[in-house]
């Protein structure tokens, strides 16, 4: 792969994608709300459940492909594998460790107290790689993608290697076809054991779990982002603009509703969100203005992940101690889901300020010193390619 003789010393820090997440996760908040079915009236809450009946679904492509499409962005040459590694730890490991302990309490609270064979794998992260639905969806449910996002993380430094030396022209080519990879997992699951059913949706708990939860199964949308971002560092140009992305990611989730489940959970999406992430990160470097990329949406972004963490606990205990199964009026369960929702952000904002940022700061260690990027050269944009309660959902870490 050549490189362009012209150099420039930093890139974009790419504010509108740091917008973006915050997006990504209303979307995770309001389908686990939907999940506590608060509503009086059967109609309000089947109606408000197929609304937002794959938004979760939807939100596991986004932080999965931005995930590696951040990290690829912002590495840089002299780093190394264990100073990443150790600066991934230090952002999401302390935050995990205080919600365990808190999801502990709290399930010791409603006298469903997690066993030793749930709470050790939560809290080591590896709990994604178990195939039953107590150990995967144990205690703060929804650090199964944390778990994934471990076995990201560990694959990265060797993954970003050899995706850089692929050349400039093939990776439009790479990106499509780790794309059409997502699709043919439910395909591959039909091969798995039929039982136990899933007590939601259809198919069974093993190929709900190979499909959605198995790390290595949402690989392929991790290595997305790292190709996406590389084409966009090589000097080439997605072909499509913000808007027209977002329509197509919107496109996506209304062919997902009508899907068999297993093929609605990220087959249709994957393409049109990697789309929807590099089109506003190129927008961010031509120095275009976005309503994202203003300091309340950029706030609200690096909130993003503090929120995902607690919002879960949140809504579930928060019912509980308000009556397990109550329901509301439409226009009380809204102000309901509004209260839950203003608690999690401020709760979120004091997290990240408190615990997130100097855990970063302080457990981090230094960062190897930017070194130059290539200045990308001109080049004419390539054609794309054409191409109960649920389980958990995804998480904002990147």
């Amino acid at each position: 792969m050549t490189t362009a003789p012209r150099t420039r010393t930093t890139r974009s820090r790419l504010p509108s994608l740091t917008g973006l997440r915050f997006v990504a996760v209303l979307f995770v908040f309001a389908f686990h709300a939907s999940l506590e079915a608060p509503f009086s009236r059967t109609g309000a809450n089947r109606r408000y459940a197929d609304v937002v009946a794959n938004a979760g679904w939807l939100g596991v492509s986004f932080f999965f492909v931005l995930s590696g499409f951040v990290l690829t962005w912002s590495a840089r040459p002299r780093d190394t594998a264990t100073g990443f590694w150790r600066r991934r730890a230090a952002k999401i490991y302390p935050l995990h460790i205080l919600t365990w302990g808190a999801a502990l309490a709290l399930l010791a609270w409603a006298g469903t107290a997690a066993t030793p064979h749930q709470a050790l794998p939560n809290l080591l992260l590896i709990h994604a790689w178990f195939p039953t639905r107590p150990v995967f969806s144990s205690l703060n449910d929804v650090t199964w993608s944390l778990s994934c996002e471990v076995f990201f993380y560990f694959g990265f430094p060797l993954i970003l290697r050899g995706v850089r030396r692929i050349r400039a022209g093939h990776l439009w080519m790479w990106a499509a076809a780790t794309a059409l990879l997502v699709p043919l997992l439910p395909l591959v699951s039909e091969l798995l054991p039929q039982s136990p059913a899933l007590p939601f949706g259809s198919g069974s708990v093993w190929q709900f779990w190979f499909v959605y939860v198995l790390p290595a199964s949402r690989l392929p949308e991790f290595c997305l982002g790292i190709l996406l971002a590389q084409l966009l560092l090589s000097g080439r140009r997605v072909p499509i603009g913000v808007l027209p992305a977002a329509a197509l990611v919107l496109g996506g989730y209304a062919v997902s509703l009508q899907l068999p489940f297993l093929y609605g959970l990220t087959s249709v999406t994957v393409l049109p969100v990697g789309l929807l992430i590099a089109a506003v990160a190129q927008r961010d470097t031509s120095g275009a203005s976005s309503v994202l990329a203003t300091p309340t949406a950029v706030r609200l972004g690096e909130w993003s992940f503090a929120f995902y963490m607690v919002h879960r606990l949140l809504l579930v205990f928060g019912h509980r101690w308000t009556g397990a199964g109550r329901t509301w009026s439409t226009p009380s369960a809204i102000g309901m889901l509004a209260a839950a929702f203003a608690l999690s952000l401020l709760l979120s904002g004091a997290l990240h300020v408190a615990v997130e940022r100097p855990a970063v700061r302080y457990l981090g260690g230094k960062r190897a010193a930017p070194a130059a990027v290539p200045e990308p050269e001109p080049a004419a944009p390539p054609a794309v390619p054409s191409s109960a309660a649920p389980g958990p959902s995804p998480s904002p870490t990147a």
